[in-house]
């Protein structure tokens, strides 16, 4: 089984900058395919950006330039550093994770699943 738990979520004003966190746990070895996604009120939840085990990244539009997702492969650990916050970046944020094959752009057009998801954390951008 695999356990995922985002933090760092929070409010901020536009224009700032948050580190959002996701540790896994459990089994792992073969998660080569991680995710960020968010869900903002009455909307679907979305892909932002994905990364695989070789570290190709790919992002979502709205995010490309401010955001950036990376990861600690020793500490099991992604990330995503959100810069130039938007009120419209407000969601809850979303990490994702599986494997062994992976294929970012597809993850962030939303052609590619995830299976292992965690409980979400609060992002909210003030104007």
């Amino acid at each position: 089984q695999v356990q995922m738990v985002e933090s760092g979520g929070g409010l901020v004003q536009a224009g700032g900058s948050l580190r959002l966190s996701c540790a896994a746990s459990g089994t792992t070895d073969s998660l080569y395919c991680m995710g960020w996604f968010r869900q903002a009120p009455g909307k679907e939840r979305m892909a932002i950006a994905a990364i695989q085990s070789n570290s190709t990244t790919s992002y979502a539009d709205s995010v490309k330039g401010r955001f950036t997702i990376s990861k600690d492969n020793a500490k099991n650990t992604l990330y995503l550093q959100m810069n130039s916050l938007k009120p419209e970046d407000t969601a809850v944020y979303y990490c994702a994770a599986d494997g062994p094959h992976c294929h970012p752009p597809s993850v962030v057009a939303g052609r590619w699943g995830l299976r292992h998801w965690g409980q979400g954390t609060q992002v909210s951008v003030s104007s």
